[in-house]
């Protein structure tokens, strides 16, 4: 077992002056298009010290998350499950990290810095849009500390964007029906039908709704 930043060195080769150098402290212009152009970014908080990690996706149009400058980023909170996980943990511990995925792009952009919540109009009207009928309750502004690209190792075996690694259609259960296995019926209620109205009147208030099918 490893036990020191020693013996786990002594596994593997020093990384590379290329793997150092590409870490910077601020989001440079190739970044930042990378940004513009994601629709999906992970974020990863810590809440009290002892409980668990927690990572969390989040989504929207290419660029929902706003470059404010080269150090700051805006992330509009919309509908989920209201557990809050990620708002509360950051609440506790200001820490977060960002990935952020664009797809047909094996490389990823990471982000590591602090947040804070921000509920006042100057922040909230950023995301005003003749599409969406509703602004976020909040938006996540992060404190870029280091952001840097990473390499596409990762997605190229996974093979993640390519049509032959997809699932077939109705080869896998749906969330509706491995939730109705884990908790049983007096839990899960509704049918797949109604969850997937749910989730396209949820969607609704982003101008998203027609991504819904079924």
């Amino acid at each position: 077992m490893i036990e020191s930043a020693e013996a786990l060195r002594s596994l593997y080769p020093q990384a590379s002056a290329r793997s150092l150098a590409k870490q910077l402290d601020r989001l440079d212009d190739t970044m930042r298009r990378f940004v513009a152009h994601a629709p999906l970014c992970v974020i990863a908080s810590a809440g009290a010290a002892g409980e668990g990690l927690d990572s969390s996706p989040r989504g929207g149009r290419p660029g929902f998350v706003q470059v404010a400058d080269e150090r700051t980023l805006l992330i509009p909170d919309v509908t989920g499950n209201n557990r809050l996980d990620t708002l509360e943990n950051l609440l506790v511990d200001p820490r977060i990290g960002l990935l952020f995925l664009i797809p047909g792009v094996n490389e990823v952009l990471r982000a590591n810095g602090t947040a804070r919540l921000r509920d006042e109009p100057e922040f909230t009207q950023r995301f005003a849009h003749p599409d969406v009928p509703k602004l976020p309750r909040l938006v996540i502004e992060v404190a870029v500390r280091e952001a840097y690209l990473h390499c596409p190792k990762a997605l190229l075996r996974s093979q993640v964007w390519s049509p032959e690694a997809r699932v077939a259609p109705g080869s896998f259960p749906s969330m509706n029906a491995m939730l109705l296995a884990q908790l049983g019926p007096q839990v899960v209620t509704e049918t797949d039908a109604q969850a997937l109205d749910r989730y396209r009147t949820q969607l609704a208030d982003e101008g998203l709704a027609h991504l819904v099918k079924g």
